[in-house]
């Protein structure tokens, strides 16, 4: 008992002294290229603690409406859906301000509509981003993401920039 009690006293102070879990939701819109820039949007929601955070994400990027011309020319649509593992500076170390890097991976849908044919398949990213405070909880979010498509995919490596609404809670 004696040599116990040092233990819980020390993970009494670790429990009362943690800070409290942080988590956001981010609605965005931007651009996704290869082998044309077109509209991507998405939706997030994320938590983290002091440096560390994860976030559950969806896309989806439009295809080009004249997809007539084969699959190596044509922009097809695009679904992403990722599990991300964020590193990112403390919130109030620069002011106003949240830098992070990200890197995630799941699956991924590449669809030529117009050709009938798709790719499904696992998908890895990686990027960067800042989270810019406006007023209370509410921030922009500005990101840039490379993904990396598996299999089949016809445009493996496209990329993704874009602007967000987000909202901590």
């Amino acid at each position: 008992m004696r040599q116990l009690r040092p233990l819980l006293l020390a993970l009494g102070l670790i429990a009362v002294s943690a800070a409290p879990a942080r988590a956001d939701l981010t609605v965005f819109a931007g651009a996704t290229s290869e082998p044309s820039s077109r509209l991507a949007t998405g939706v997030s929601l994320g938590s983290g603690f002091l440096v560390v955070g994860f976030e559950v994400e969806y896309s989806q990027t439009r295809a080009e409406d004249d997809c007539l011309s084969g699959t190596e020319t044509c922009a097809p649509s695009l679904r992403t859906g990722t599990l991300n593992l964020l590193v990112q500076t403390p919130r109030g170390l620069v002011p106003r301000t949240q830098v992070y890097g990200i890197v995630g991976g799941g699956f991924f849908r590449e669809r030529f509509e117009a050709l009938d044919v798709q790719e499904t398949g696992l998908a890895t990213s990686f990027g960067a981003g800042v989270k810019i405070s406006l007023v209370g909880p509410l921030r922009v979010r500005l990101d840039y993401r490379v993904f990396k498509l598996s299999g089949d995919a016809v445009h493996q490596t496209p990329q993704r920039v874009y602007v967000g609404a987000n909202i901590g809670f």
